[in-house]
């Protein structure tokens, strides 16, 4: 619970923190620009607090780990919501205007993660999740997203180093292997969801149990 406040605050303050050009560039999610990505963290948030007063009476089918699914498809960026998405986004027109909604609702969500219980169950996407459970799934979204919006930004805030490390973990969890000690975690998520391709030294201290893994594409 707690470093799924660390990790939002830490995101939504490198967002505060941008100057109007730099909505234009290009996040590191395929086909987004930075503006793109900001809208999504407000649906994002919007999911959040629609999650948190979603409960459930069922028993818990899934958790923080499981919540996440391998697929087999890179996002390219035409699926019919990421569309959906752009054009929201271009709608603001002003970055402040975007800014100022994030702020809004993401301080909502936020607010509302430190009220939730965390043994309450909730229902999201076919799942029941305790809420604690929930929210450290969103440790490893806001910190891939944090990365992504600053992909192309690199004076830009860094994620928190506790929010890198169980991302990190997560994903190992996810994959069912660890990768390898000398990457740093930063490095590990980025090659490890496809957000960039090993160099030849770090593929070289890949060992069989990665053959063909990567990359993990998250859904």
């Amino acid at each position: 619970m707690d470093l799924f406040q660390l990790s939002w605050t830490a995101l939504r303050t490198a967002v505060a923190g941008l100057a109007d050009e730099d909505f234009a560039r290009p996040s590191g999610c395929t086909g987004w620009l930075v503006r793109d990505l900001v809208c999504h963290l407000v649906i994002d948030a919007q999911d959040v607090l629609i999650t948190l007063v979603t409960p459930s009476a069922e028993e818990p089918t899934h958790d923080a780990v499981t919540y996440w699914h391998v697929t087999d498809t890179p996002p390219a960026g035409d699926d019919p919501l990421d569309a959906l998405t752009v054009r929201l986004a271009a709608a603001y027109e002003d970055p402040g205007l975007l800014t100022f909604h994030l702020d809004d609702v993401g301080s909502a969500a936020g607010r509302a993660a430190e009220l939730a219980d965390p043994a309450l169950r909730v229902s999201t996407q076919d799942m029941v999740l305790t809420a604690g459970d929930y929210l450290s799934a969103y440790v490893l979204e806001w910190t891939l997203h944090h990365l992504d919006l600053i992909a192309h930004l690199p004076g830009a805030e860094r994620p928190p180093a506790e929010s890198l490390a169980r991302a990190r973990a997560m994903l190992e969890e996810i994959a069912g292997a660890p990768f390898p000690a000398s990457w740093a975690d930063e490095d590990a998520l980025r090659i490890g969801t496809g957000r960039r391709a090993p160099t030849d030294a770090e593929r070289a201290g890949l060992d069989g149990r990665w053959d063909g893994r990567l990359p993990l594409v998250l859904g």
